[in-house]
């Protein structure tokens, strides 16, 4: 069994399948043109972003038994092609979830108190107490849209705080002790922080724009620790300039990394992670752990977490 690694992981993902018996290689730099040149060689690929898997890609690799993507998300994948192929998809979407609830609280908490503001200023020699009063997280509603993984995730985080906590998401059912499921209607009637975690697709791309943000009741906060692309830059731009969203506390942008006239660069109610949310430690080990158990149970014909 030969494997191709195409992003820079932990190494203990190489020493687990090298444990396993496969043969691993490791190809970081060379052009999706060049690594499609030698796909036929190999059973299986692990990769996070930098290449999108399409169906040219796919044909090439005539030998593809399995694709692991360190990581929650599928978007870069053409998922329905590598199905109709017989290729296995694995990711770990549960594997970085505790990660990510923590620092969607940590923004949510550095927003509320200005914590990177205050920093700054006492750094350059200001002093400013009034300028800095925080607010408080309890007595708000927290909305959030995609309650899968991530979105639990983040609402466990919220226990110890006295806030009410509302989601919204298109499949019934999925409201749970943590956060009672809402229409979109009651979600932009009482939300004061709204925090996304929704995959890449269709659907979401742009779904926070002008029209969707006018029909909120209140001014509030948003948090994206999902994908830059389903909220539109503009947009968010002028509701963070007219103050009808308060502050924005974002881990992804629509491109990464930003180019440097990036209007919500200049922003001081907006702070922004390197798309680090989810990659904690903790979270990179337990991925690479759940995805090597997975195509191991594959490739031993006892699939588990098949996506």
């Amino acid at each position: 069994m030969r494997v191709l690694h195409l992003d820079v992981n932990h190494p203990l993902i190489i020493e687990q399948f090298n444990a396993l018996g496969y043969t691993n290689d490791e190809d970081y730099k060379a052009s999706k043109e060049e690594i499609e040149a030698k796909l036929h060689l190999y059973d299986g690929i692990i990769i996070r972003s930098r290449f999108t898997i399409d169906k040219t890609f796919l044909d090439k690799a005539t030998n593809l038994k399995f694709i692991g993507r360190l990581g929650a998300g599928l978007e870069n994948i053409d998922t329905v092609y590598a199905k109709q192929k017989g290729v296995f998809l694995a990711s770990a979407p549960e594997g970085n979830r505790n990660a990510v609830g923590e620092h969607t609280l940590g923004m949510t908490l550095s927003l509320f108190n200005k914590l990177n503001k205050a920093d700054k200023e006492v750094r350059s020699g200001t002093w400013d107490r009034e300028g800095n009063r925080g607010i408080e997280l309890d007595g708000k509603t927290v909305g959030i849209i995609g309650y899968g993984n991530m979105g639990k995730a983040f609402a466990k985080k919220l226990r110890g705080f006295d806030v009410e906590v509302i989601c919204y998401d298109i499949l019934g059912g999925v409201g749970n002790e943590d956060a009672r499921q809402v229409g979109i209607l009651e979600l932009q009637q009482k939300t004061d922080i709204l925090s996304l975690h929704v995959p890449q697709t269709e659907e979401t791309i742009g779904i926070i724009n002008t029209e969707f943000v006018s029909g909120f009741h209140k001014d509030f906060w948003l948090l994206n620790t999902a994908r830059g692309k389903c909220i539109k830059t503009e947009d968010l731009v002028d509701a963070l300039e007219s103050k009808k969203i308060l502050g924005a506390g974002l881990d992804v942008l629509s491109t990464e990394p930003p180019d440097k006239n990036n209007p919500l660069l200049g922003l001081e109610n907006c702070i922004i992670t390197p798309h680090s949310a989810w990659a904690s430690f903790e979270s990179r080990q337990r991925c690479l752990n759940i995805i090597v158990e997975n195509i191991s149970a594959f490739m031993n014909d006892k699939p588990q977490n098949l996506v």
